[in-house]
Protein backbone atom coordinates (compact mmCIF):
# COMPACT_ATOMS: atom_id res chain seq x y z
CA UNK A 1 0.00 0.00 0.00
CA UNK A 2 2.50 2.45 1.10
CA UNK A 3 4.94 1.77 -2.55
CA UNK A 4 1.25 2.50 -4.02
CA UNK A 5 1.31 5.63 -2.62
CA UNK A 6 4.41 6.34 -3.05
CA UNK A 7 4.23 5.67 -6.87
CA UNK A 8 1.44 7.59 -7.10
CA UNK A 9 2.95 11.24 -6.57
CA UNK A 10 5.47 10.14 -9.09
CA UNK A 11 2.68 10.56 -11.66
CA UNK A 12 1.73 13.78 -12.35
CA UNK A 13 -1.93 13.57 -13.61
CA UNK A 14 -2.94 11.28 -10.05
CA UNK A 15 -0.63 14.08 -7.99
CA UNK A 16 -2.75 16.56 -9.22
CA UNK A 17 -5.82 14.27 -8.12
CA UNK A 18 -4.80 13.39 -5.20
CA UNK A 19 -4.27 17.03 -4.40
CA UNK A 20 -7.25 17.87 -5.66
CA UNK A 21 -9.27 15.80 -2.85
CA UNK A 22 -7.20 16.84 -0.19
CA UNK A 23 -7.94 19.96 -0.93
CA UNK A 24 -11.72 19.49 -0.88
CA UNK A 25 -11.53 17.24 1.65
CA UNK A 26 -9.66 20.39 3.73
CA UNK A 27 -12.17 22.57 2.77
CA UNK A 28 -15.16 20.23 4.21
CA UNK A 29 -13.33 20.06 7.40
CA UNK A 30 -12.87 23.89 7.72
CA UNK A 31 -16.77 24.18 6.84
CA UNK A 32 -16.95 22.01 9.60
CA UNK A 33 -15.79 24.43 12.25
CA UNK A 34 -17.51 27.67 11.06
CA UNK A 35 -20.47 28.14 13.22
CA UNK A 36 -23.80 29.10 10.91
CA UNK A 37 -24.83 32.63 11.49
CA UNK A 38 -27.17 33.75 14.65
CA UNK A 39 -25.61 30.92 16.74
CA UNK A 40 -24.45 31.06 20.49
CA UNK A 41 -21.13 29.36 20.25
CA UNK A 42 -20.80 29.54 24.25
CA UNK A 43 -24.15 27.82 24.62
CA UNK A 44 -23.67 25.24 22.20
CA UNK A 45 -20.16 24.37 24.17
CA UNK A 46 -22.33 23.94 27.13
CA UNK A 47 -25.06 21.43 25.33
CA UNK A 48 -22.15 19.30 23.80
CA UNK A 49 -21.89 16.70 25.76
CA UNK A 50 -25.76 15.70 24.75
CA UNK A 51 -24.62 15.02 21.61
CA UNK A 52 -22.22 12.13 22.69
CA UNK A 53 -23.98 9.33 23.18
CA UNK A 54 -27.50 8.00 21.59
CA UNK A 55 -28.54 8.90 17.94
CA UNK A 56 -27.49 12.27 17.77
CA UNK A 57 -23.80 11.00 18.66
CA UNK A 58 -24.06 8.57 15.69
CA UNK A 59 -25.44 11.54 13.50
CA UNK A 60 -22.48 13.67 15.14
CA UNK A 61 -20.20 11.19 14.26
CA UNK A 62 -21.05 11.15 10.46
CA UNK A 63 -20.68 14.99 10.23
CA UNK A 64 -17.38 14.61 12.00
CA UNK A 65 -18.60 16.91 14.85
CA UNK A 66 -20.32 19.49 12.88
CA UNK A 67 -23.66 19.20 14.25
CA UNK A 68 -22.17 19.38 17.95
CA UNK A 69 -20.86 22.91 17.12
CA UNK A 70 -24.01 23.68 14.85
CA UNK A 71 -21.71 24.65 11.84
CA UNK A 72 -22.29 25.37 8.36
CA UNK A 73 -21.66 21.76 7.20
CA UNK A 74 -23.52 20.09 10.30
CA UNK A 75 -26.30 18.62 8.46
CA UNK A 76 -23.31 16.40 6.54
CA UNK A 77 -24.03 13.97 3.79
CA UNK A 78 -26.40 12.58 5.42
CA UNK A 79 -29.63 14.00 3.15
CA UNK A 80 -28.15 13.07 0.20
CA UNK A 81 -27.85 9.87 1.21
CA UNK A 82 -31.42 9.72 2.27
CA UNK A 83 -32.53 11.06 -0.89
CA UNK A 84 -30.47 8.82 -3.13
CA UNK A 85 -32.45 5.70 -0.61
CA UNK A 86 -35.71 7.60 -1.37
CA UNK A 87 -34.84 7.98 -5.36
CA UNK A 88 -33.62 4.17 -5.73
CA UNK A 89 -36.73 3.06 -4.27
CA UNK A 90 -38.68 4.96 -6.43
CA UNK A 91 -36.98 3.96 -9.46
CA UNK A 92 -38.44 0.13 -8.72
CA UNK A 93 -41.98 1.30 -8.03
CA UNK A 94 -42.65 4.50 -10.57
CA UNK A 95 -42.45 3.37 -13.94
CA UNK A 96 -41.41 6.65 -15.48
CA UNK A 97 -38.46 6.71 -13.61
CA UNK A 98 -37.57 3.12 -14.45
CA UNK A 99 -37.68 4.11 -17.95
CA UNK A 100 -35.48 7.31 -17.18
CA UNK A 101 -32.95 4.92 -16.20
CA UNK A 102 -33.07 2.44 -19.19
CA UNK A 103 -32.12 5.65 -21.27
CA UNK A 104 -28.58 5.89 -20.26
CA UNK A 105 -26.84 8.78 -19.10
CA UNK A 106 -29.38 10.77 -20.28
CA UNK A 107 -32.00 9.34 -17.99
CA UNK A 108 -29.15 8.94 -15.23
CA UNK A 109 -28.57 12.57 -15.10
CA UNK A 110 -32.09 13.47 -15.17
CA UNK A 111 -32.55 11.25 -11.74
CA UNK A 112 -29.47 12.86 -10.25
CA UNK A 113 -31.26 15.98 -10.93
CA UNK A 114 -34.16 15.24 -9.11
CA UNK A 115 -31.91 13.66 -5.99
CA UNK A 116 -30.90 16.99 -5.40
CA UNK A 117 -34.06 18.73 -5.36
CA UNK A 118 -34.90 16.24 -3.17
CA UNK A 119 -31.87 16.77 -1.36
CA UNK A 120 -32.72 20.38 -0.56
CA UNK A 121 -36.11 20.00 0.49
CA UNK A 122 -34.98 17.02 3.14
CA UNK A 123 -31.93 19.71 4.46
CA UNK A 124 -34.26 22.35 4.97
CA UNK A 125 -36.48 20.31 6.92
CA UNK A 126 -34.06 18.93 8.73
CA UNK A 127 -32.51 22.57 9.44
CA UNK A 128 -35.55 23.99 11.17
CA UNK A 129 -36.14 20.45 12.79
CA UNK A 130 -32.08 20.84 14.44
CA UNK A 131 -32.81 24.56 15.27
CA UNK A 132 -35.84 23.68 17.38
CA UNK A 133 -33.85 20.46 19.09
CA UNK A 134 -31.21 22.50 20.38
CA UNK A 135 -33.23 25.35 21.44
CA UNK A 136 -34.85 22.64 23.69
CA UNK A 137 -31.23 22.45 25.27
CA UNK A 138 -31.39 25.79 26.83
CA UNK A 139 -32.61 24.84 30.03
CA UNK A 140 -29.49 22.45 30.15
CA UNK A 141 -27.07 24.90 28.76
CA UNK A 142 -28.03 28.56 30.83
CA UNK A 143 -27.79 30.36 27.34
CA UNK A 144 -29.87 31.10 24.45
CA UNK A 145 -28.82 29.02 22.17
CA UNK A 146 -30.44 31.69 18.91
CA UNK A 147 -30.32 35.22 20.49
CA UNK A 148 -33.57 37.10 19.21
CA UNK A 149 -34.92 33.98 18.25
CA UNK A 150 -37.94 34.51 15.30
CA UNK A 151 -39.19 33.96 12.19
CA UNK A 152 -35.99 35.49 10.44
CA UNK A 153 -33.38 34.27 12.55
CA UNK A 154 -34.97 30.45 11.90
CA UNK A 155 -35.09 30.91 8.07
CA UNK A 156 -31.26 32.57 8.12
CA UNK A 157 -29.69 29.58 9.79
CA UNK A 158 -32.30 26.74 7.84
CA UNK A 159 -30.76 28.76 4.83
CA UNK A 160 -27.63 28.41 5.82
CA UNK A 161 -27.40 24.92 6.92
CA UNK A 162 -29.34 23.77 3.80
CA UNK A 163 -27.04 25.49 1.34
CA UNK A 164 -23.72 23.93 3.57
CA UNK A 165 -25.27 20.76 2.67
CA UNK A 166 -25.52 21.35 -0.67
CA UNK A 167 -22.08 22.56 -0.72
CA UNK A 168 -20.86 19.45 0.73
CA UNK A 169 -22.72 17.10 -1.82
CA UNK A 170 -21.36 19.58 -4.41
CA UNK A 171 -18.02 18.67 -3.27
CA UNK A 172 -18.27 14.72 -3.17
CA UNK A 173 -19.61 15.14 -7.15
CA UNK A 174 -16.42 17.31 -7.70
CA UNK A 175 -14.02 14.39 -6.25
CA UNK A 176 -15.95 11.73 -7.96
CA UNK A 177 -15.62 13.28 -11.48
CA UNK A 178 -11.57 15.18 -10.68
CA UNK A 179 -10.20 13.27 -7.75
CA UNK A 180 -9.75 9.79 -6.61
CA UNK A 181 -12.18 7.62 -4.98
CA UNK A 182 -16.10 7.88 -4.06
CA UNK A 183 -16.75 11.72 -2.90
CA UNK A 184 -19.67 10.71 -0.69
CA UNK A 185 -17.73 7.84 0.71
CA UNK A 186 -14.87 9.96 1.28
CA UNK A 187 -16.62 12.47 2.75
CA UNK A 188 -18.43 10.05 5.35
CA UNK A 189 -14.29 8.67 5.60
CA UNK A 190 -13.04 11.78 6.27
CA UNK A 191 -15.61 12.79 9.05
CA UNK A 192 -15.11 8.92 10.79
CA UNK A 193 -11.60 9.49 11.32
CA UNK A 194 -11.15 13.45 12.52
CA UNK A 195 -13.87 11.69 15.58
CA UNK A 196 -10.89 9.07 16.55
CA UNK A 197 -8.85 10.80 18.64
CA UNK A 198 -11.83 11.15 20.67
CA UNK A 199 -12.29 7.85 20.22
CA UNK A 200 -8.83 6.89 21.25
CA UNK A 201 -8.82 9.18 24.64
CA UNK A 202 -12.23 7.92 25.81
CA UNK A 203 -10.48 4.21 24.89
CA UNK A 204 -7.53 5.07 27.14
CA UNK A 205 -9.19 6.57 29.59
CA UNK A 206 -12.00 4.10 30.46
CA UNK A 207 -12.21 2.92 33.87
CA UNK A 208 -13.29 -0.87 32.40
CA UNK A 209 -10.27 -2.92 32.24
CA UNK A 210 -11.63 -5.52 30.36
CA UNK A 211 -12.52 -2.73 27.60
CA UNK A 212 -9.25 -1.40 27.76
CA UNK A 213 -7.81 -5.13 26.66
CA UNK A 214 -10.15 -6.18 24.31
CA UNK A 215 -10.95 -3.28 22.65
CA UNK A 216 -7.58 -3.16 20.44
CA UNK A 217 -8.01 -7.06 19.38
CA UNK A 218 -11.79 -6.37 18.78
CA UNK A 219 -10.82 -3.45 16.34
CA UNK A 220 -7.92 -5.64 14.61
CA UNK A 221 -10.41 -8.44 14.28
CA UNK A 222 -12.84 -6.06 12.57
CA UNK A 223 -10.22 -4.84 10.18
CA UNK A 224 -8.83 -7.78 9.39
CA UNK A 225 -12.86 -9.48 8.70
CA UNK A 226 -13.34 -6.75 6.50
CA UNK A 227 -10.45 -6.92 4.26
CA UNK A 228 -10.80 -10.80 3.88
CA UNK A 229 -14.52 -10.30 2.81
CA UNK A 230 -13.95 -7.42 0.73
CA UNK A 231 -10.89 -9.53 -1.16
CA UNK A 232 -12.86 -12.22 -1.30
CA UNK A 233 -14.55 -13.31 -4.80
CA UNK A 234 -15.88 -16.51 -6.48
CA UNK A 235 -14.14 -16.68 -10.07
CA UNK A 236 -15.99 -17.99 -12.98
CA UNK A 237 -14.18 -19.49 -15.93
CA UNK A 238 -15.40 -18.75 -18.86
CA UNK A 239 -13.94 -19.75 -22.68
CA UNK A 240 -14.03 -17.51 -26.02
CA UNK A 241 -14.35 -19.63 -28.97
CA UNK A 242 -12.65 -18.19 -32.30
CA UNK A 243 -13.87 -15.83 -34.23
CA UNK A 244 -13.55 -14.16 -37.90
CA UNK A 245 -14.04 -10.51 -37.47
CA UNK A 246 -13.20 -8.81 -41.35
CA UNK A 247 -10.23 -11.04 -43.09
CA UNK A 248 -8.59 -11.95 -39.71
CA UNK A 249 -9.30 -14.82 -37.19
CA UNK A 250 -8.92 -13.74 -33.39
CA UNK A 251 -7.56 -16.09 -30.77
CA UNK A 252 -9.94 -17.66 -28.26
CA UNK A 253 -8.89 -17.69 -25.14
CA UNK A 254 -9.90 -18.67 -21.15
CA UNK A 255 -10.72 -16.40 -18.69
CA UNK A 256 -12.34 -15.69 -15.96
CA UNK A 257 -15.30 -13.78 -14.47
CA UNK A 258 -15.25 -12.47 -11.11
CA UNK A 259 -17.87 -12.49 -8.49
CA UNK A 260 -17.19 -10.78 -5.25
CA UNK A 261 -18.58 -11.67 -2.49
CA UNK A 262 -19.78 -8.18 -1.24
CA UNK A 263 -20.73 -6.67 -4.61
CA UNK A 264 -22.32 -3.84 -3.04
CA UNK A 265 -19.36 -2.99 -0.58
CA UNK A 266 -20.21 -0.47 2.15
CA UNK A 267 -23.25 1.68 0.48
CA UNK A 268 -25.83 -1.06 2.36
CA UNK A 269 -24.68 -0.13 5.86
CA UNK A 270 -24.78 3.84 5.12
CA UNK A 271 -28.36 3.34 3.82
CA UNK A 272 -28.93 1.18 7.20
CA UNK A 273 -27.43 3.62 9.48
CA UNK A 274 -29.52 6.18 8.03
CA UNK A 275 -32.74 5.17 7.73
CA UNK A 276 -32.42 3.74 11.29
CA UNK A 277 -31.08 7.24 12.37
CA UNK A 278 -34.88 8.68 11.47
CA UNK A 279 -37.28 7.05 14.07
CA UNK A 280 -34.92 8.38 16.75
CA UNK A 281 -34.17 11.84 15.26
CA UNK A 282 -37.71 13.05 14.59
CA UNK A 283 -38.95 11.45 18.46
CA UNK A 284 -36.02 13.54 19.98
CA UNK A 285 -37.38 16.81 17.76
CA UNK A 286 -41.11 16.39 19.16
CA UNK A 287 -41.42 17.41 22.41
CA UNK A 288 -44.15 14.94 23.65
CA UNK A 289 -43.54 12.02 25.82
CA UNK A 290 -44.55 9.40 23.38
CA UNK A 291 -41.88 10.78 21.03
CA UNK A 292 -39.20 10.06 23.45
CA UNK A 293 -40.11 6.19 23.97
CA UNK A 294 -39.43 6.17 20.27
CA UNK A 295 -35.92 8.05 20.38
CA UNK A 296 -35.33 5.32 23.45
CA UNK A 297 -36.81 2.49 21.79
CA UNK A 298 -34.63 3.08 18.60
CA UNK A 299 -31.55 4.19 20.21
CA UNK A 300 -28.26 2.97 18.67
CA UNK A 301 -26.96 -0.20 20.72
CA UNK A 302 -30.75 -1.19 21.82
CA UNK A 303 -32.12 -4.22 20.65
CA UNK A 304 -34.96 -2.95 18.15
CA UNK A 305 -32.20 -0.38 16.60
CA UNK A 306 -29.38 -3.47 15.83
CA UNK A 307 -32.65 -6.16 14.82
CA UNK A 308 -33.67 -3.12 12.04
CA UNK A 309 -30.16 -2.10 10.93
CA UNK A 310 -29.57 -6.07 10.52
CA UNK A 311 -32.75 -6.34 8.65
CA UNK A 312 -32.34 -3.46 6.21
CA UNK A 313 -28.04 -3.84 5.66
CA UNK A 314 -29.62 -7.21 4.19
CA UNK A 315 -31.94 -5.91 2.21
CA UNK A 316 -29.54 -3.25 0.62
CA UNK A 317 -27.30 -5.85 0.21
CA UNK A 318 -29.22 -7.67 -2.33
CA UNK A 319 -31.05 -4.66 -3.99
CA UNK A 320 -27.76 -2.94 -4.38
CA UNK A 321 -25.96 -5.97 -5.95
CA UNK A 322 -29.20 -6.18 -8.36
CA UNK A 323 -28.53 -2.80 -9.36
CA UNK A 324 -24.45 -2.98 -9.85
CA UNK A 325 -25.06 -6.19 -11.74
CA UNK A 326 -27.51 -7.91 -14.02
CA UNK A 327 -27.22 -11.50 -14.86
CA UNK A 328 -29.03 -11.57 -18.04
CA UNK A 329 -27.09 -8.18 -19.46
CA UNK A 330 -23.86 -10.18 -18.72
CA UNK A 331 -25.29 -13.41 -20.35
CA UNK A 332 -25.84 -11.36 -23.43
CA UNK A 333 -22.62 -9.63 -23.47
CA UNK A 334 -21.13 -13.08 -23.29
CA UNK A 335 -23.23 -14.56 -26.03
CA UNK A 336 -22.55 -11.08 -28.23
CA UNK A 337 -18.89 -11.83 -28.36
CA UNK A 338 -18.22 -15.23 -28.00
CA UNK A 339 -18.00 -16.26 -24.76
CA UNK A 340 -19.50 -19.26 -22.56
CA UNK A 341 -18.92 -20.85 -18.87
CA UNK A 342 -17.91 -24.45 -19.76
CA UNK A 343 -21.00 -26.42 -19.04
CA UNK A 344 -23.27 -24.26 -19.45
CA UNK A 345 -25.77 -22.95 -22.32
CA UNK A 346 -25.04 -19.82 -24.06
CA UNK A 347 -28.12 -17.35 -23.76
CA UNK A 348 -31.12 -17.65 -20.57
CA UNK A 349 -29.09 -20.85 -19.08
CA UNK A 350 -26.16 -18.74 -18.52
CA UNK A 351 -28.03 -15.91 -16.67
CA UNK A 352 -30.06 -18.15 -14.44
CA UNK A 353 -26.54 -19.54 -13.72
CA UNK A 354 -25.33 -16.38 -12.71
CA UNK A 355 -27.96 -15.47 -10.33
CA UNK A 356 -27.87 -18.48 -8.81
CA UNK A 357 -24.34 -17.70 -7.90
CA UNK A 358 -24.71 -14.80 -7.44
CA UNK A 359 -27.23 -15.62 -4.70
CA UNK A 360 -25.20 -17.68 -2.76
CA UNK A 361 -22.50 -15.22 -3.23
CA UNK A 362 -24.35 -12.70 -1.55
CA UNK A 363 -26.23 -14.09 1.16
CA UNK A 364 -23.02 -14.32 3.25
CA UNK A 365 -21.72 -11.00 2.05
CA UNK A 366 -24.60 -9.92 3.98
CA UNK A 367 -24.54 -11.58 6.88
CA UNK A 368 -21.19 -10.63 7.15
CA UNK A 369 -22.34 -7.04 6.87
CA UNK A 370 -24.52 -7.13 9.22
CA UNK A 371 -22.51 -8.91 11.81
CA UNK A 372 -19.81 -6.61 11.78
CA UNK A 373 -22.28 -3.66 12.35
CA UNK A 374 -24.01 -5.01 15.00
CA UNK A 375 -21.50 -7.53 17.08
CA UNK A 376 -19.10 -5.16 17.77
CA UNK A 377 -21.71 -2.86 19.36
CA UNK A 378 -23.17 -5.09 21.33
CA UNK A 379 -19.72 -6.20 22.89
CA UNK A 380 -18.72 -2.31 22.96
CA UNK A 381 -22.44 -1.66 24.90
CA UNK A 382 -21.50 -4.61 27.58
CA UNK A 383 -19.15 -2.67 28.34
CA UNK A 384 -18.04 1.25 29.47
CA UNK A 385 -17.07 2.67 25.75
CA UNK A 386 -19.22 4.65 23.50
CA UNK A 387 -19.80 4.92 19.70
CA UNK A 388 -16.52 5.98 17.88
CA UNK A 389 -14.82 1.82 18.08
CA UNK A 390 -18.50 0.53 16.51
CA UNK A 391 -18.34 -1.65 14.05
CA UNK A 392 -20.14 0.46 11.61
CA UNK A 393 -17.49 2.94 11.77
CA UNK A 394 -14.48 0.62 11.08
CA UNK A 395 -16.71 -1.19 8.76
CA UNK A 396 -17.16 2.18 6.63
CA UNK A 397 -13.43 3.15 7.37
CA UNK A 398 -11.72 0.32 6.12
CA UNK A 399 -13.70 -0.35 3.15
CA UNK A 400 -13.77 3.18 2.30
CA UNK A 401 -9.91 2.57 2.00
CA UNK A 402 -9.55 -0.26 0.53
CA UNK A 403 -11.76 0.94 -2.42
CA UNK A 404 -9.74 4.12 -3.01
CA UNK A 405 -6.74 2.28 -3.08
CA UNK A 406 -8.10 0.29 -5.81
CA UNK A 407 -8.84 3.10 -7.90
CA UNK A 408 -5.60 4.54 -7.13
CA UNK A 409 -3.81 1.25 -8.16
CA UNK A 410 -6.22 1.14 -11.15
CA UNK A 411 -5.34 4.87 -12.33
CA UNK A 412 -1.18 4.05 -12.05
CA UNK A 413 -2.17 0.59 -14.09
CA UNK A 414 -3.40 2.67 -16.66
CA UNK A 415 -0.75 5.17 -16.77
CA UNK A 416 1.80 1.90 -16.63
CA UNK A 417 -0.39 0.93 -20.13
CA UNK A 418 -0.36 3.85 -21.70
CA UNK A 419 3.36 4.42 -21.64
CA UNK A 420 4.32 1.34 -22.52
CA UNK A 421 2.01 1.85 -25.57
CA UNK A 422 3.93 5.14 -25.96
Amino acid sequence: MLATILSAFTVADIRKKLAFTALLLGLYRLGAHIPAPGINADAVKQIDQNLSSGILGLLNTFSGGSLARVALFALGIMPYITASIIMQLLTVVVPSLEQLQREGEVGTQRITQYTRYLTVGLAGAQSIAYVYLFRSFEAQAGLPVVSNFGVPKLILIAVSLTAGCMLVMWMGELITQRGIGNGISLMIFASIVTRLPHGVQAWWTSPDPVFKVMMPFLALGVIAAVVFVQEGQRRIPVQYARRVIGQRMTQGGQTYLPLRVNMAGVIPVIFAASLMAFPPTVGQLINQPWAHSVATFFNPGNAPYLIGETVLIIAFTYFYTAVTFNPVEQADNLKRYGGFIPGVRPGRPTAEFLDRILARLTFPGALFLAAVAALPTLLINSTSANFFFGGTSLLIVVAVALDTMKQLEAQLMMRNYEGFLK
